[in-house]
């Protein structure tokens, strides 16, 4: 066996952050004192380095002195504690007016996951309820709303990745999103939540019979796709820094918690919550 050193890097702002959260949660359930092999500071290490390098179960537990099911069992505490501390989406947007955000940006993206469900299809088919034909691979749909400079304010409970976008949206974004459009803020989103509702703003699609938009309509495009690309970073925030969420091989049903945990840890590292 080879021994050698890593650096973890995250700030140890978050590092302390992550370590208060467990210690209150081990004060809430009343654990006794010196009864766990981590402390909570070590604990939060270890998570955090499964979230960062998705480093494998097993080479936690090795490198921490604990079993496999230990090692389990404290990521997905940890994973518990961030994730209740995210917003939800009525709160997310009533800060986002308050602090004069002109506009927010709704996107959805398939987290890859290993799961495999048969369900039937509105056809009669038989169909895989956690593939999505749209991104070729099996998932859970999330929602996530952004400002405009990319920071995920939210995200959604996950869906199979058979769920389309704007069903996802409609089931978990949407009357939010209206309340907020009526008050002055309205959401950008891409050409697939067309027929979203009054305040969802999206690209005019080309006319069939290859007919031309007329050059007004494709200066709004134009001028939407501009706008909404800058907040589409906002997955590439979560998913690049936190690269447990490339593929989630825990429990898919654990995609919610998951993702609202790294979006925790993304808002904290931005300084947008402390």
């Amino acid at each position: 066996m080879i021994l050698y050193r890593a650096m973890l890097d995250v700030p140890a702002e978050l590092l302390r952050y992550l370590t208060r959260l467990l210690a209150a949660e081990r004060r809430r359930r009343a654990t006794p004192a010196r009864s766990r092999k981590l402390s909570c500071r070590d604990q939060a290490v270890l998570a955090l380095r499964w979230f960062r390098d998705r480093t494998r179960i097993e080479a936690l537990g090795r490198d921490h002195g604990v079993s496999r099911a230990t090692a389990y069992r404290y990521v997905a505490e940890a994973v518990d504690v961030l994730s209740e501390q995210a917003p939800g989406l009525p709160q997310a947007l009533e800060r986002a007016m308050a602090e004069g955000v002109p506009y927010v940006i709704l996107d959805g993206k398939i987290f890859a996951s290993d799961r495999s469900e048969p369900m039937t299809s509105v056809k009669g088919e038989q169909v895989d309820a956690w593939y999505s034909g749209k991104a070729h691979r099996h998932g859970g749909n999330v929602q996530a709303v952004m400002r405009p400079d990319g920071l995920p304010l939210w995200a959604d409970p996950a869906e199979p990745g058979s769920v389309h976008d704007i069903t996802a949206a409609r089931l978990h974004a949407l009357p939010a999103l209206y309340r907020a459009a009526a008050l002055g803020m309205p959401c950008l989103a891409d050409s697939g939540y067309e027929g979203a509702g009054i305040g969802i703003l999206t690209p005019v699609k080309k006319p069939a019979g290859n007919r031309e938009l007329d050059i007004g309509t494709r200066t709004r495009n134009a001028l939407l796709r501009d706008l909404r690309c800058r907040g589409e970073r906002g997955f590439a925030l979560l998913t690049q820094r936190w690269t447990a969420l490339q593929h989630i091989t825990a429990d898919p049903d654990r995609t919610t918690e998951i993702t609202r945990a790294a979006l925790v840890l993304t808002q904290y590292e931005h300084k947008y919550i402390s």
